[in-house]
């Protein structure tokens, strides 16, 4: 369970990141160390907005699914940083992460200045696309070209639970009437 938990958090990062164009910038893989600072990177940027929503919002939709992705990226998180202690890697900074939280604080600005329904409807719209970005990411980049038989197996065996959250943001927007 702790290796598939990892790997749905590896495949979560490089996803959105491979989705933005982000690791096509980059000549060389980042290291273990660097991935792992990427993974928890983008664990807490996840958590950190769910939590913004629950702070800014009275609808118990958004608060079901932001309590639903500080749970899973907490847990994730937790996987993470186990299996880092027991391969004995110090997560480090990197481009990818700085940027990453870069986004994030831009994101940040831009929920932290909406209230009521515009708040609402932005951060469904937006876990949405990330969603997205993610499965389409892990299709056509990550699956196809993983080399390690369990790794390939592991990122294959995520697709239900990103599917889930995909659906789960998907109604969450239709039900709020986002773009």
């Amino acid at each position: 369970m702790k290796l598939s938990r990892l790997c749905f958090a590896t495949v979560f990062t490089f996803a959105v990141l491979i989705a933005a164009g982000e690791v096509k910038t980059y000549a060389q893989a980042p290291t273990d160390p660097q991935i792992a600072g990427i993974v928890q990177t983008a664990n807490q940027i996840d958590i950190n907005h769910a939590k913004l929503a629950l702070q800014k919002t009275s609808n118990p939709q958004v608060k079901e699914f932001a309590n639903q992705m500080i749970s899973d990226h907490t847990s994730l998180q937790k996987s993470v940083n186990d299996l880092a202690k027991k391969l004995g890697v110090t997560p480090q900074d990197s481009p990818t992460s700085k940027q990453l939280k870069q986004q994030a604080t831009d994101e940040t600005k831009k929920l932290t200045s909406l209230r009521g329904d515009a708040f609402d409807k932005e951060y469904a719209s937006h876990e949405v696309a990330y969603h997205q970005a993610v499965i389409d990411a892990a299709k056509t980049t990550l699956i196809p070209n993983a080399k390690n038989a369990e790794l390939k197996s592991a990122v294959e065996g995520a697709a239900p639970l990103l599917q889930g959250h995909l659906e789960h943001a998907q109604q969450l927007e239709k039900s709020l009437g986002s773009k």
